[in-house]
């Protein structure tokens, strides 16, 4: 057997600057260190600093007056910050400068008094954060969309979430503009997402089957996981070798490895231990090397 290995995979600047905000917080407060939502969607990385000491939690609500929090990566609505706020938090901001671009161009389209329509999913904690920002409408391809009853004259401007799919996003845009052809249109789609669904997409092209390693609540890895299958290959999303199994294998030669962008390489590792092939071969354009500032607060 011989393994694929995608390049770009794994961990993007955005989840680097979360987890070490997180691990310098916990440094420069000593723990506990609350972290409101997963500071970013792997169950192995928030264990390891849980161990650490940092806590998870759902809710501002939680968070006892006057701690340590972190807002996780994904961004978060206005009406957190006013509760933590009004809770005495020391609120350290992890929130991906990808995303917080999101956020500023949603204000500024509303002050211009544009309508806005964000793509992305319902329920995903960015959409969430993004839609908190201003009014806005949510189309969500996955389900049926109706467009708002607004004057023709209307000026609409489109964002989307930073980790989707970039051909079921062209979709949904190009939806948009058949009723809008005058609309501003934003490529919010991050570099890394955009990277690791490319490196995907040529990974299926030369393997018998793919592996993304990553998180099922992660939405970059679930599009990567589209990504392959798109391809006409099987693909299968698992957190590490444990969830692999030994069927998926039978008559197949080559298989192809990615992950997602909060994906640790110790996982990647793992699973290629674990499948123990004859070679490994890389596949993609290379590692990216982009890097965000600390918040000011832990510089």
């Amino acid at each position: 057997m011989e393994v694929y290995l995608a390049s770009p995979r794994g961990f993007c600047a955005g989840v680097v600057r979360a987890v070490d905000i997180v691990e310098l917080a916990l440094e420069r407060y000593g723990p506990p260190v609350y972290v409101k939502h997963q500071i970013v969607h792997n169950p192995h990385v928030v264990a390891d600093l849980e161990a650490k000491g940092a806590i998870t939690v759902e809710s501002v609500d939680e968070i006892p007056q006057g701690a340590a929090a972190v807002f996780s990566a994904h961004g978060s609505p206005p009406s957190d910050y006013q509760k933590a706020k009004e809770r005495r938090l020391n609120i350290i901001d992890a929130t991906c400068p990808l995303v917080t671009r999101v956020h500023n161009e949603a204000k500024k389209y509303s002050k211009e008094g544009r309508r806005i329509i964000l793509v992305g999913h319902r329920g995903h904690q960015e959409v969430i954060g993004t839609t908190g920002q201003t009014e806005m409408e949510l189309l969500d391809e996955r389900e049926p969309f109706e467009f708002p009853d607004w004057d023709d004259g209307s000026k609409v401007s489109v964002l989307t979430q930073t980790t989707l799919s970039v051909r079921d996003t062209a979709r949904a845009v190009a939806k948009i503009q058949e009723k809008y052809p005058d609309a501003l249109v934003r490529n919010d789609i991050c570099y890394a997402t955009t990277n690791r669904q490319e490196a995907a997409t040529e990974l299926a092209q030369l393997t018998d089957l793919v592996l993304i390693i990553g998180a099922q609540n992660s939405s970059n890895c679930a599009r990567l996981k589209e990504v392959a299958e798109a391809q006409g290959v099987p693909a299968y999303l698992i957190n590490g070798p444990t969830e692999m199994d030994l069927d998926w294998f039978k008559d197949v030669n080559k298989v192809g490895i990615s992950s997602g962008a909060s994906t640790p390489e110790k996982m990647v590792s793992a699973v290629i231990q674990e499948l123990n092939p004859d070679r490994v071969v890389h596949v993609g354009n290379g590692e990216e090397n982009i890097t965000f500032t600390l918040p000011k607060e832990l510089r």
